[in-house]
């Protein structure tokens, strides 16, 4: 009797919401899910060629950092205002906000990756034949993973917390529901899409880790093993674990 009558005396924890609004919380969630990786993929997409464009010298890296740091600094009620009479009140709007809001974690991140790889890798990838772009994506890019997924991680989890405040326009996913639920404090809605805006920020950082460990065995691999032979993965031959090609891997990068 105490659970059916939650919603009345307004409970925190109300089985009875979870039943009768389970398909309003499975909307919501999906929305928020849609905005996050949308906005995530694109953010990625930019911010790719931005971080080579850095790399290329500081007449380049000054002005991009700058940039995106600035971009990163802007309050959302201002960014979302700012980007209001291009893309008015539609998803498009929360997800440029969102993109916007990723440049400089992934940059960074990205930027710092590739920076880290020993210049050893490379000489030993350019005896071997390697062109720039081969270098690129078949040494130096593998090489800079595990920094480029701490970033990712990163801004994924920094993204699904934003989303919720494009329930400023509507599209916001959970946050629409806590901000329909604060005028009357419905303290169940409010406890519900708050929880499952944590549980989507912990799965997805959970995911991308599982990801990055896949992507990047050589930094699981003991950094000494007794055994000063060059193996099927030892790349350098120093006992040390190899990177992708048979090219000396970097020291392992731990993501917060």
């Amino acid at each position: 009797m105490a659970e059916a009558s939650c919603l009345a005396t307004n409970d925190w924890i109300c089985g009875e919401y979870l039943r009768t609004r389970s398909q309003e919380l499975t909307d919501a969630t999906v929305q928020h899910i849609g905005i996050t990786v949308v906005s995530v993929l694109i953010g990625l997409a930019i911010a790719f060629p931005l971080a080579l464009l850095a790399r290329r010298g500081r007449g380049f890296a000054g002005p991009v950092l700058g940039l995106t740091t600035i971009l990163y600094t802007v309050p959302s009620l201002a960014m979302f205002s700012l980007l209001l009479p291009l893309f008015g009140l539609s998803a498009a709007l929360v997800v440029t906000g969102l993109v916007l809001y990723s440049l400089t974690i992934l940059v960074r991140n990205i930027l710092a990756g590739l920076e880290a790889v020993p210049e050893e890798a490379r000489e030993a990838a350019r005896g071997m034949g390697y062109g720039p772009w081969r270098l690129l994506w078949e040494v130096e890019l593998p090489l800079a993973l595990p920094a480029l997924m701490a970033g990712l991680r990163i801004a994924t989890v920094s993204t699904v917390a934003l989303t919720t405040v494009g329930s400023l326009v509507g599209k916001g996913g959970l946050g629409n529901l806590i901000e329909d639920a604060l005028p009357s404090f419905f303290k169940a809605q409010v406890l519900a899409a708050s929880v499952l805006c944590v549980l989507l920020a912990v799965t997805a950082d959970l995911l991308l880790l599982g990801l990055q460990r896949l992507l990047t065995p050589w930094t699981r691999i003991p950094a000494s093993t007794g055994d000063t032979r060059t193996g099927a993965g030892g790349g350098d031959g120093s006992g040390g674990p190899g990177g992708p090609a048979g090219i000396p891997a970097p020291a392992k990068v731990e993501a917060g």
